[in-house]
């Protein structure tokens, strides 16, 4: 693919980053979409990782993009270790299912072993990561909580073969995305792009499946 490239974002991408993002995500967790206001904030967030920020371009309009936060694990005697969380992910909707979301993810993950990260966990739906070679959190013994429930939609990827030894460990998300709790605040940054109309799609129901059931053998 000689027509990709593939490099950090600059302030310059700010606005067509949340526009893609906006597209890729509208109505496919739920009516609308918020990622894009996540996407604003986070770059201003304590955890936020901007060395592991890229944009994909494709005849030079960007088409792709992938950010990440620092997260952590905690085992059972409080020690902890600091990993990354991958996302939002997105892809231009008209170029998905064309493996410019695995050159992104391939790309980025290089760039966080190289940063010394042996660890990425995130919360999504588990068909678009298991063949980029996430597994179930019950398999790395990984949960929100040490009470043996193991969230479908929580996935793990060792970036360092060996990374996670299977002692019992805790995941802490980034507080990033806490701030699109804030309605009014996603609402009023939504209205400064042009109007899309909210509606259901049966992707929503899938996902609310994934997130609320869990992984018990």
């Amino acid at each position: 693919m000689n027509d990709i490239t593939i490099r950090l974002e600059n302030e310059k991408d700010y606005r067509a980053v949340e526009e893609l993002t906006r597209e890729a995500f509208w109505n496919v967790y739920k009516p609308g979409a918020d990622e894009h206001y996540y996407v604003h904030m986070m770059r201003s967030h304590p955890d936020f990782l901007p060395e592991l920020d890229f944009v994909l371009e494709k005849d030079g309009r960007i088409v792709g993009n992938i950010m990440f936060t620092k997260a952590w694990l905690e085992d059972e005697r409080g020690e902890r270790m600091e990993i990354v969380s991958c996302g939002p992910l997105c892809i231009a909707p008209e170029l998905q299912r064309q493996k410019l979301g695995k050159l992104l993810i391939e790309h980025s993950f290089e760039a966080a072993r190289k940063l010394g990260y042996g660890v990425n966990v995130n919360f999504g739906n588990p068909g678009n990561y298991v063949s980029r070679g996430f597994v179930s959190c019950k398999k790395k013994n990984i949960s929100f909580v040490f009470d043996g429930n193991f969230p479908t939609a929580l996935l793990v990827c060792e970036l360092k073969a060996g990374a996670l030894d299977g002692r019992k460990r805790m995941y802490i998300p980034s507080t990033a995305a806490d701030c699109c709790e804030d309605t009014a605040a996603v609402e009023a940054f939504d209205a400064t792009f042009p109007p899309k109309e909210k509606k259901w799609m049966p992707s929503q129901e899938e996902f609310y499946i994934y997130r609320h059931s869990s992984v018990v053998r």
